[in-house]
C-alpha cells in the first residue's frame, strides 16, 4: 500500500510530503488548494502521460516519489519479470522536466513510464469523478461483470482462439477470392519460368556469354594465330610441316652444339646447362598454345548469338540485369509452386477454420454460462450496497443477451437500473443521475474489492451529487471498504471526512508573491476546525465546532 508521497515543484506545490495510514485517509481543503494536483502527482507515479506545463514556474523539473510497502504477490512477480529486485518496500519516482522530457525510476534504477504503468496497475486503483462515465459504456459494464466473475484467464484463452479463427478465416477468404485470377497468374508465371529456364543462366553468365560470343566471332583469326605460334614452337605445327625448324628444335640444336665443347670450354658447359633448363618450359608453353588451336567449325556462333540475344531481350522485358534474372526465376518458381498448391491450402484452411470455430463457440458458451451465474450474484451484492447507500428501492440487473461472436464473446452486456419502486429497469446510461452514478460506482468498487488484490483505492470527488444522509452512508461505506484495503479519498463533505482515520489538509497560501501549497496531517483539534469550516464555510461558529466534534466522536 501507499505509505508516503513526496512532491517537489509540481504546479503550486513547491515541496510537500504526506504519510498515509493503511486504512481510511481523506484529503480536504478549499477549492483550488491543490487536491487535483495531488492526484495528478499520483497519476504521474503510476506512469500516466505528463506535460511540461505542470512544472512549477521557474523550476527546472518536478519530482514525485512514492514509497509502497506490503507489496502484493502479483506486483512482486511483475517486478521480477521486469528485472527489478524485490524488497520490503518499493520506491517509484518520476521527474518531469521544464523542456517536456521525463524520466522514471523503480527502486532507484532507471525504468520507463510503461513499466510504471504495469507495476502501478497492480498497486493503485484511482477512481475520479469523470470515471463515472465508465458506467455509460456497455463494454465497460461487461468488463465489470467479467472482473467479478473472475474469468480473466478464460477470456485470454478465448481471445487467443478467436484471433486464430479470424486469421484462418481471413486467409481462406483471400485465397477463395483470388481463385478467379489465380489461373491467369499461374499461366503468366509459367511463361516467365519457361522463358528464363531456357536461358540456363548462372550468376556471372551475363558478361561471360557476351565475351564468349566475341571470342567465337574472332575464332578464325584466333585459330590462325594460335597455329602459327604453335608452329614456331613445335615441329608438329604449320612451320614444322614446311621443313623449317621450330623454336624448340633450334634451342635443342644449340644445346647439342655447346655440349660438344663443354669439355674444353667451361663457359659452354654452364650455358648448356641453362639451355637444358629452358627446354621444358618451352615445351610447356607449346602445349598451352596448342590448347588455343581449336577447330573453327566446332564453334557454333549462331547458337551462342541466339543465347546472347535472348538474354538481352529478357533483360529489357523484365528491366533486370542477368544476375537479377537468376534470382527472379527462383522467386517465380516459388510463387508458382505456392499458387499451384492453393487448392490444397484452401482445403486445409477450411478444415482449420471449422475446428477453430467449434473451439471458439465452446469457449464462448462457457464464458456466457459463467457471466450468467455471476450476473445474479453481482446484481444482488450491488443492490445490497446501494440499499445501504440510501437507495433502498434500487434494482440492478446485468442483462446478458445473445449477440454475434466477437473478440469479447457472444454476448451483449447491459446494466439496467430501476431507482424507484414500481418502475421497470431501464439502461443505466439513459436514466441514472450524477449522484446515483457516484454511489453505484462506489458500490461496484466495494463489491469488486473482494475479487482483486489491488491494495490501494483512491476516490477523487466520490461525493459528487450527494449530500445529507446519503453522504453519511458513503462515508461509512468507505470506512468499511478500508477495513479490507487502503482507501484515499478527496472530499468536500464533513460526513465523509469525519469517518477517516487519517485526515490530511491541503492548504494554499501566498508567501513573497508566490503561491505555495502545503499538506498537513491534522490532529483531533485540527480535524474539528476543518470539519467546522466545511460545515459553515468559516469554522468559527460554536454550533459548527460542536457539530464537528460530535461527528468525530460518533
Amino acid at each position: 500500500m501507499l505509505r508516503e508521497l513526496s512532491i517537489e515543484n509540481l504546479a503550486v506545490i513547491e515541496k510537500a510530503s504526506a504519510q498515509f495510514e493503511p486504512n481510511f485517509n481523506v484529503f480536504t481543503g478549499e477549492t483550488g488548494a491543490g487536491k487535483s494536483i495531488l492526484i495528478g502527482g499520483i497519476n504521474a507515479i503510476l506512469g500516466a502521460r505528463t506535460n511540461k506545463d505542470i512544472v512549477r514556474t521557474g523550476a527546472k523539473k518536478a519530482i514525485i516519489t512514492a514509497i509502497f510497502d506490503d507489496i502484493p504477490a502479483e506486483a512482486a512477480e511483475k517486478l521480477a519479470e521486469l528485472g527489478f529486485d524485490e524488497g520490503e518496500e518499493l520506491m517509484l519516482s518520476r521527474e518531469i522536466f521544464a523542456d517536456g522530457k521525463s524520466s522514471a525510476r523503480i527502486n532507484g534504477r532507471p525504468s520507463t513510464a510503461a513499466m510504471l504503468r504495469e507495476i502501478g496497475s497492480l498497486l493503485v486503483d484511482i477512481h475520479g469523478q469523470h470515471e463515472n462515465r465508465i458506467l455509460m459504456s456497455n463494454d465497460n459494464q461487461r468488463d465489470i461483470l467479467d472482473d467479478y466473475a473472475g474469468i480473466g484467464d478464460r477470456m485470454d484463452t478465448y481471445k487467443q482462439a478467436f484471433r486464430e479463427f479470424a486469421r484462418a478465416a481471413r486467409e481462406l477468404k483471400r485465397l477463395q477470392e483470388e481463385a478467379d485470377t489465380r489461373e491467369l497468374k499461374i499461366e503468366h508465371l509459367k511463361r516467365i519460368v519457361a522463358e528464363l529456364s531456357a536461358l540456363n543462366l548462372e550468376k556471372g553468365d551475363g558478361d561471360r556469354l557476351e565475351h564468349e560470343l566475341e571470342r567465337v566471332r574472332q575464332s578464325a583469326e584466333i585459330v590462325k594465330a594460335a597455329w602459327g605460334a604453335y608452329g614456331c614452337f613445335s615441329s608438329d605445327g604449320a612451320t614444322g610441316a614446311s621443313g623449317e625448324p621450330s623454336a624448340c628444335d633450334l634451342v635443342e640444336n644449340a644445346r647439342k652444339l655447346l655440349e660438344r665443347i663443354s669439355d674444353v670450354e667451361p663457359r659452354a658447359a654452364a650455358l648448356c646447362e641453362r639451355i637444358g633448363a629452358v627446354i621444358p618450359e618451352l615445351s610447356d608453353m607449346a602445349d598451352e598454345i596448342y590448347s588455343l588451336c581449336g577447330d573453327p567449325a566446332e564453334m557454333n556462333e549462331d547458337e551462342l548469338a541466339e543465347r546472347v540475344s535472348a538474354l538481352k531481350l529478357a533483360k529489357r522485358r523484365h528491366n533486370m540485369e542477368a544476375d537479377e534474372l537468376v534470382d527472379y526465376l527462383e522467386r517465380c518458381k516459388s510463387e508458382l509452386e505456392e499458387l499451384e498448391g492453393a487448392d490444397d491450402e484452401i482445403e486445409r484452411l477450411s478444415d482449420e477454420k471449422h475446428e477453430l470455430a467449434e473451439r471458439v463457440k465452446s469457449l464462448a458458451e462457457d464464458i456466457t454460462e459463467r457471466r450468467t451465474l455471476a450476473s445474479e450474484r453481482i446484481s444482488e451484492e450491488i443492490r445490497e450496497q446501494l440499499e445501504f447507500l440510501d437507495m433502498p428501492n434500487v434494482r440492478i440487473i446485468f442483462a446478458i443477451n445473445p449477440d454475434k461472436i466477437t473478440i469479447n464473446g457472444k454476448d451483449s452486456v447491459e446494466m439496467l437500473i430501476s431507482a424507484n419502486a414500481g418502475e421497470e429497469p431501464k439502461p443505466l446510461n439513459k436514466i441514472a443521475s450524477g449522484g446515483e452514478l457516484s454511489r453505484i460506482m462506489l458500490a461496484i468498487k466495494s463489491v469488486l474489492a473482494d475479487h482483486d488484490n489491488i491494495p490501494t483505492l483512491i476516490f477523487d470527488e466520490v461525493d459528487a451529487g450527494i449530500s445529507g444522509r446519503a453522504a453519511q452512508k458513503v462515508g461509512i461505506k468507505l470506512r468499511e471498504t478500508a477495513q479490507k484495503r487502503q482507501v484515499l479519498c478527496i472530499t468536500h463533505l464533513a460526513q465523509i471526512a469525519s469517518k477517516a482515520e487519517c485526515h490530511l489538509l491541503i492548504e494554499k497560501n501566498v508567501e513573497n508573491d508566490r503561491t505555495h501549497t502545503h499538506i498537513e496531517q491534522l490532529d483531533f483539534d485540527g480535524r474539528k476546525r476543518e470539519l467546522a469550516r466545511i460545515i459553515d464555510g468559516l469554522g468559527e461558529s460554536e454550533s459548527a465546532l460542536a457539530a464537528a466534534e460530535d461527528m468525530l466522536k460518533s
